[in-house]
C-alpha cells in the first residue's frame, strides 16, 4: 500500500494548478507577517539587500509577484545570470532572484551583488533556507551576504493551515464541508509541502473516482492508506 501511495504522489505534480498571485489571494498570518510587511514597506528598508526564506510552497514567489505588481522591478532567473549583462542592472531600481540555492556560480553571484551595491539598487533574494546557512565556499560572498536583511517565513500556524487547505481546494474547484477542513487542519503535518501534497491527492482521487470527498477518504489520505485507484 505504501508503494501505491508513493507512486501516486509522484504523479500529483503533473497536474498544473492555475496559480493566482493576486494580493487578495495571499493570506497573512503570524507565520509570514514580517516578510509580508517588509516588502510592503519598500523603500524604507534598513538594508538594500533582503533575503526572504522559508520552505517550499511557503509563498515566497507569491510575495515577490505582489511586490512587482506595486513596484517596478526586474526578476532574473538564476540560470540566466551567466548570459546576463550585469551592467544592465543599473537601469532597474529593484532586482529579484527567486529560489537561490547552493547550485550556483559563487564568483558570478558575488560579482552580481557587487554590481547591485555599486549602483545602489535594491535586491530581493528568496531561498528555502537562509543564505547564511547555504554554506557558500567563497569568503567574500559569505561576508557580503552578512549585510542582508533576513526575513523568515515560518512553518504555517493553525490559522494559516486552515486557510491554505481551503484556498488550495478552491483552486481545484473542490468543495468539502467546513468540519472536514477543521478535521484536516488539526491532524495534517505542519508543512507547506505536506498541505500541497494532501490537496493534490484529494484532487487526484476526486478526478479518478468521480465522487465527493468524505471523512473516510480524508482519514485514508492522512494515514497513508489510500484505496487502489
Amino acid at each position: 500500500m505504501e508503494n501505491k501511495v508513493n507512486d501516486l504522489r509522484q504523479q500529483l505534480f503533473n497536474f498544473e494548478l492555475n496559480k493566482s498571485f493576486n494580493k487578495n489571494d495571499f493570506f497573512v498570518s503570524e507565520s509570514n507577517f514580517y516578510a509580508y510587511k517588509l516588502l510592503l514597506s519598500w523603500p524604507r528598508w534598513e538594508k538594500k539587500i533582503i533575503n526572504i526564506y522559508g520552505e517550499r510552497y511557503s509563498g515566497k514567489t507569491h510575495l515577490v509577484e505582489i511586490f512587482l505588481e506595486k513596484h517596478n522591478g526586474l526578476k532574473i532567473n538564476l540560470k540566466d545570470l551567466k548570459s546576463y549583462d550585469l551592467e544592465e542592472l543599473r537601469f532597474n531600481e529593484n532586482i529579484i532572484i527567486d529560489n537561490i540555492s547552493n547550485d550556483l556560480d559563487e564568483t558570478l553571484f558575488y560579482s552580481f551583488i557587487d554590481i547591485i551595491e555599486k549602483y545602489n539598487k535594491f535586491l530581493i533574494l528568496t531561498s528555502n533556507i537562509s543564505l547564511n546557512d547555504l554554506n557558500f565556499k567563497l569568503d567574500d560572498l559569505k561576508s557580503r551576504l552578512k549585510n542582508c536583511l533576513y526575513a523568515e517565513i515560518q512553518k504555517p500556524d493553525d490559522i494559516l493551515i486552515k486557510a491554505l487547505i481551503a484556498k488550495n481546494l478552491a483552486d481545484y474547484q473542490i468543495t468539502i464541508e467546513s468540519k472536514l477542513v477543521d478535521y484536516i487542519s488539526k491532524r495534517i503535518t505542519r508543512s507547506y509541502l505536506k498541505i500541497r501534497e494532501f490537496v493534490c491527492t484529494i484532487n487526484e482521487i476526486s478526478l479518478k473516482k468521480k465522487k465527493p470527498i468524505n471523512m473516510k477518504i480524508i482519514k485514508e489520505i492522512l494515514e497513508g492508506k489510500i484505496e487502489s485507484l
